[in-house]
């Protein structure tokens, strides 16, 4: 586990729960992949978990009914843009739990791994991200030049802001919840595990790096592109590097959540695009 910063958020003074009363969601974007979820959700470890939120981008296959089947409680949002990007931002804002998981939906991250990150922020961590390249970690599912990609804009990160990281495009992660306007997703695409990372370090909040197995994923293809998604993503890190500008407005999502019978009103996300936790 490598830690990262000095944070510049006093997070001491945060109040944060004990282990046995923080409430955890788990947020899954979800565009097509209904075949997949059985799986996902078989290794899920619903006793320590909170809430499971799907994240749909409105897909064509019978993702939510197979959601709603495996699991009656599941909330189920539709996103109000496109991109993965956009999904995680509405799943964070409709978020109720005290820590927040972020997981993919078709199989190569292992819902079973889920302690091992909430452990790391009862450690001491703001941020636990998931590294395939740390001792204990591994992927068999990465190609060669997602591989190469991922190296050199993992490198570029750490020349810039000066942190650690060993993998910098990979997308299973957890925090505190209290961190999300930090964070405060206002990205579309793949690039948003990126915008976290350097978001996190440019915070100077603790980063422990946890290692994890990726795996292949079960059914249908990718929707990554490494070409056109490893550009947006170097152009992520020189925007967030170079760009003069304010800190971003913390966005607000219009998060819409399904009942059985469909669409509910609009979730009240309050100030800062968060939802109220009950």
């Amino acid at each position: 586990m490598n830690t990262n910063h000095t944070s510049q958020i006093d997070t001491n003074q945060i109040t944060r729960p004990s282990r046995s009363r923080a409430r955890i969601s788990v947020i899954i974007p979800t565009l097509n992949e209904a075949a997949n979820l059985p799986h996902v959700f078989a290794r899920l470890p619903f006793d320590e978990v909170f809430e499971i939120i799907v994240v749909d981008g409105h897909s064509t296959d019978d993702t939510i009914e197979i959601a709603r089947e495996l699991y009656p409680c599941v909330r189920v949002l539709l996103q109000d843009g496109k991109g993965k990007g956009n999904a995680l931002a509405c799943g964070f804002a409709a978020a109720r739990g005290d820590i927040i998981v972020m997981l993919d939906a078709d199989g190569s991250t292992d819902p079973q791994e889920i302690p091992d990150y909430v452990d790391a922020l009862f450690r001491g961590a703001d941020f636990a991200k998931g590294s395939r390249f740390m001792e204990g970690g591994g992927s068999v599912d990465i190609t060669p030049l997602r591989m190469q990609g991922n190296r050199f804009l993992n490198g570029t990160v750490n020349a810039l802001f000066g942190t650690r990281y060993t993998d910098l495009c990979y997308g299973y992660n957890a925090f505190w919840a209290d961190l999300r306007p930090t964070i405060n997703v206002d990205c579309a695409g793949f690039e948003v595990e990126t915008l976290i990372n350097v978001r996190v370090a440019k915070a100077g909040l603790n980063v422990a790096e946890v290692p994890s197995v990726e795996h292949e994923r079960i059914h249908g293809v990718s929707k990554l592109h490494p070409v056109r998604d490893g550009l947006r993503v170097l152009r992520t890190i020189l925007t967030e590097r170079f760009a003069r500008r304010e800190t971003p407005a913390a966005t607000t999502p219009t998060v819409r959540e399904l009942d059985r019978k469909g669409p509910t009103n609009s979730l009240d996300t309050g100030d800062l695009g968060l939802a109220s936790w009950a």
